[in-house]
């Protein structure tokens, strides 16, 4: 007898199967005819010769019963253990740390199962664990113990020794089908009757009984069985388990009316005691198969031992041995998957048709017509497990860092940053030409990709700008909830940054009236008539070299140095935040009221975009990291000229807090069901610019080793690009592999000598009618961006992306100077008004010069001082002959070189609109010096910011902002106005 042969026969042939019409005839408890639409193919069986010799798989009686085959259930049981034991030592050579768990959960303290399953588990290697629960718990509290475990990456199987009364169908189904060892849920019951086991289990103790039945020789097909006293799962499973061997099944209950004649007329009798005392002997007559269940579920009383003939316990005993032995088989297979599921899956990314309408509609109607995929098909599409997903509704969800941990032996694929020439105040398109991208190399090509974004400020969507999820037939959908809250990281960042705020005035307010003692006493408070010190308090002291952990030990002079900061309000670096273009906030005074004792300050807000907060979001690599720098922001200086960090004012694990579902990438799609990331969103002129490095790194990942991610940097190449380079691929330790560098006929007519470009106002007749001249004239700034890209070692193509109003001879002309500008490729773009078919030639360009090894390089040695730092990118970058520093930012430089703060790179807070300080220069100006004003740190970010001219970090309104056209249907709650 070999029990694994059924395993290698799961799916064979069911011809031999006897069938009525449609179905198996099956008798019920009522005896009545039940049709059975299924096949089986979980069988145990012992391989047998023919007369012929060849081997056949059959189920078969003897006229009398084996004795003394205990042996063979041990043999059965050990071959069972000892492949179990093979199956798990295959799975620990890739993951050497795995220990597999079965979770038992059970009313009582009644250890006999657990012992029967331990010393099972302990042959194989496995682990066992048991919850015991009240008799009278309830069926939430039972549940809530089930969700818990499914949650346990450590547990791989779950066992429910519970009473039949508890076993609800809510409770059976709260279980993973992947973990559901016993195969009761209704799912794994439902492919034991489609005969598909391949992702599923079904109930040991059913396959130990057909292991039983493979010790006669007679075959099973023909002859009766009665399943006696079983109920639920087991019994359904069972009875199709014996159907499918051309067994006739009656299920009948203890009280059945013609018990003994049911008993009498069967060849196999398979039943669990429920306080009785057994089948009378008489009603066994030679031959026939009795299994009693009882002892593999311990449903029998101690006292009921005694009762049993031999034959009984010889076969309790062996179902006990062989369905635990299943079980623990079960567990093994289960880790199993679960290590499948944790490497790489390949994509099976089903696009979206697009069908483009001409006229193309606006934006929203676009968005409107294509109805999204839901958030879990994309993510199960594209590789993401369900527990790495935190849905957000239907259309969004957020992503797991855990992710990293899963995939970091998987190669990165290909990296593509998305820039652009000088934008006119309209903007140029980058957005549109990254969803562009991603929809023609996924959806066309077939390859994988991911778009990477920043998440629009509501500042630009109320104000002049308008949403940032792409546009005409290259978007992000649903755009009202992408270019709205999202996912609330915004808002986080806003109570984040506020919170700091709040926590420098108070803790000024409070150092100015009150003494050291008073001080003390609030800030380590006696709890129930014990003092101690909080964990960030506890670094406090050891930052201040004090190092005693017992409040009372303190000297004077120690609680002196612990309690004050001895902030200088005039020396506050930090601002408060909003949401919203307000020039307004640009110059305030706060503490004005009485109950602030007349310690007022004047102060600031900046646009929560601006906060050093979603600088560290943008680019930290997790959630340690994030913390770390969150307590490094310096907000401030003491009267002695020693900076003060978010650390010391015992702020840092609140704003971690505030922080901790910021952190996670928000998955969204194109129109083309593509999948998309958002997240971050720092502006490129008064911060870095660019998505997230997490973001990117969960891309990379997921896209596989032939895949392509494409990120996008705010604003021009000289701004977005060059802080990329310098900052964000410092930080993340990525190179990119091409720059996509986006133009229009619009922006190179501007720098050609064009007229000025104002938002809301038409276009001037230049732009609008064919002009040869202004667009080679503007070319000039085209060049110039891809010389920038080029000090950087990374080949460049030029991504024209065309408006309707430009002529093709305005088009060849782009492309045939932009490539003798040194641009690899330079291909005219219509996916505004065709989708990912009107960009298929830059995806092939994208792929072909991805292919070729760049050299990459940064710009300058962070080691170099701060100046020089300014001045590389003035003159190298921007082509200024120079920079000229002011006395407050030569004296800020002093100060960050004398605090350490010398080694970081350089964040420049520069107009978008020009090369060089002056926004009404267009083209590439040339002669002038570049003016530093001031110069801030990011410390927790991890950059110096100089702010050049007369740059703003809170923008204001202009005469009509895009509101006047934003607008709800009070009746279909659909948002109009939005572009």
């Amino acid at each position: 007898m070999r029990l694994s042969l059924a395993f290698r026969h799961a799916h064979r042939s069911h011809a031999g199967i006897r069938r009525s019409g449609a179905g198996v005839k099956v008798l019920n408890s009522e005896n009545r005819l039940i049709p059975v639409n299924s096949t089986v193919s979980y069988l145990q069986a012992r391989e047998a010769s023919s007369t012929s010799g060849t081997s056949e798989t059959v189920l078969s009686f003897k006229s009398h019963p084996r004795k003394n085959d205990g042996p063979l259930y041990e043999s059965a049981v050990g071959g069972l253990v000892q492949r179990s034991r093979e199956e798990l030592e295959a799975i620990r050579e890739t993951n050497p740390g795995l220990k597999p768990t079965l979770a038992i959960i059970q009313t009582g303290e009644d250890d006999r199962l657990l012992e029967v399953n331990k010393k099972m588990a302990g042959k194989i290697g496995l682990n066992v664990m048991q919850i015991c629960l009240s008799h009278q718990c309830r069926e939430e509290e039972v549940i809530e113990e089930i969700l818990r475990l499914n949650e346990d990456a450590r547990v791989h199987g779950i066992f429910l020794h519970l009473p039949q009364s508890f076993l609800s169908k809510s409770v059976r189904n709260a279980i993973k089908p992947q973990k559901d060892v016993d195969g009761v849920s209704d799912l794994n019951v439902g492919r034991v009757v489609l005969g598909d086991q391949r992702d599923g289990f079904a109930s040991p103790v059913a396959g130990a009984v057909l292991e039983m039945l493979a010790r006669h020789d007679a075959p099973l097909v023909g002859k009766m069985a009665v399943l006696l006293g079983l109920e639920g799962p087991l019994k359904a499973t069972l009875q199709f388990l014996l159907q499918n061997n051309g067994v006739m099944v009656q299920t009948c209950q203890w009280s059945s009316k013609h018990l003994q004649k049911q008993i009498m007329d069967s060849d196999v009798v398979v039943f669990l005691e429920t306080g009785h005392k057994g089948l009378p002997p008489t009603w066994l007559r030679p031959g026939m198969a009795v299994i009693n269940l009882s002892s593999a579920l311990m449903e029998e009383q101690p006292d009921s031992w005694e009762h049993r003939s031999e034959a009984e316990a010889e076969s309790s005993a062996g179902v006990g041995s062989l369905s635990a032995a299943l079980r623990m088989q079960h567990v093994v297979r289960s880790s199993r998957r679960w290590t499948q599921e944790q490497q790489y899956q390949p994509w099976r990314l089903r696009p979206l048709k697009l069908q483009p309408l001409s006229p193309v509609p606006s934006d929203i109607e676009i968005s409107r017509a294509q109805t999204p995929k839901p958030i879990s098909q994309l993510a199960q599409e594209i590789g993401l497990l369900p527990e790495e997903l935190e849905a957000y509704g239907n259309t969004k969800a957020k992503v797991h860092l855990s992710l990293l941990n899963r995939l970091q032996h998987q190669p990165n694929g290909k990296y593509v940053l998305v820039a652009g020439i000088t934008p006119t105040p309209l903007g140029e398109g980058k957005s549109t030409v990254t969803i562009g991208l991603v929809q023609a190399l996924s959806a066309h090509l077939k390859l994988n990709s991911f778009a990477c974004l920043r998440q629009p400020s509501q500042g630009p969507t109320f104000g002049v700008k308008g949403g940032a999820a792409g546009g005409g037939y290259a978007q992000v959908i649903p755009m009202e909830e992408f270019n709205l809250h999202l996912t609330g990281d915004i808002h986080a960042i806003t109570a984040a940054n506020n919170l700091v705020a709040a926590a420098i005035d108070a803790r000024i307010l409070h150092e100015a009236t009150q003494s050291d003692r008073a001080l003390y006493s609030r800030l380590v408070p006696s709890v129930n008539g014990v003092r101690c010190f909080s964990p960030i308090q506890m670094a406090r002291l050891q930052r201040l070299g004090i190092n005693k952990t017992d409040p009372s030990d303190l000297t004077p002079e120690e609680v002196r140095a612990f309690v004050r900061l001895d902030l200088d309000p005039e020396k506050v670096t930090w601002q408060r935040v909003v949401d919203t273009n307000d020039r307004f906030l640009r110059k305030i005074t706060v503490g004005q009221a009485n109950t602030e004792k007349g310690h007022a300050r004047q102060t600031q807000f900046d646009i929560a975009v601006a906060s050093e907060i979603m600088a560290i979001l943008a680019l930290t690599d997790g959630l340690a990291d994030m913390r770390a720098r969150l307590g490094r922001m310096v907000v401030g200086s003491s009267r002695n000229g020693q900076p003060i960090t978010a650390d010391d004012l015992g702020v840092t694990g609140a704003l971690a807090v505030l922080m901790k579902d910021a952190i996670k990438p928000t998955l969204m799609q194109t129109l083309e069901g593509t999948p998309v990331f958002v997240h971050a969103g720092p502006f490129a002129n008064i911060a870095h610019g660019n998505s997230s490095v997490l973001a990117d790194k969960l891309a990379l990942k997921l896209v596989g080793e032939e895949g392509y991610v494409v990120t996008e940097a705010g604003f021009g190449a000289d701004i977005g690009m060059e802080k990329f380079f310098n900052i964000k691929c410092r930080t993340s330790g990525l190179t990119p592999d091409v720059v996509v560098l986006v133009a229009t006929v619009r922006a190179l007519k501007m720098h050609g000598g064009g007229p000025n470009v104002t938002a809301g106002v038409p276009l001037p007749k230049e732009y609008i009618s064919e002009n040869l001249q202004l667009v080679a004239d503007g070319c000039c700034n085209l060049k110039k961006q891809i010389q920038i890209a080029h000090l950087f070692g990374v080949p460049v193509v030029v991504a024209l992306n065309v408006f309707k109003t430009d002529t093709q001879a305005e088009i060849d002309m782009v492309c045939r100077i932009a490539e003798a500008s040194g641009a690899s490729a330079a291909v005219q773009c219509h996916h505004w008004s065709r989708g990912g078919r009107g960009s298929v030639e830059l995806a092939h360009a994208v792929k072909e010069v991805a292919s070729q090894k760049n050299h990459f390089q940064f710009l300058y040695n962070l080691q170099d001082p701060i100046v020089e730092k300014i001045r590389t990118i003035a003159q190298k970058v921007y082509g200024a002959d120079d920079i000229e520093l002011s006395p407050e930012a030569q004296a800020k430089i002093d100060y960050y070189n004398q605090q350490g703060f010398g080694a970081l790179p350089i964040c420049m807070a520069k107009t978008h609109l020009s090369l060089s300080h002056m926004p009404e220069k267009k083209g590439v100006p040339t002669g002038f010096i570049l003016p530093i004003r001031d110069i801030r740190a990011s410390i927790g970010a991890g950059f110096i910011y100089p702010l050049v001219g007369t740059m703003s970090t809170m923008p204001g309104l202009p005469t009509r902002p895009c509101f006047y056209d934003i607008d709800l249907d009070p009746v279909t709650e659909e948002i109009k106005g939005l572009f």
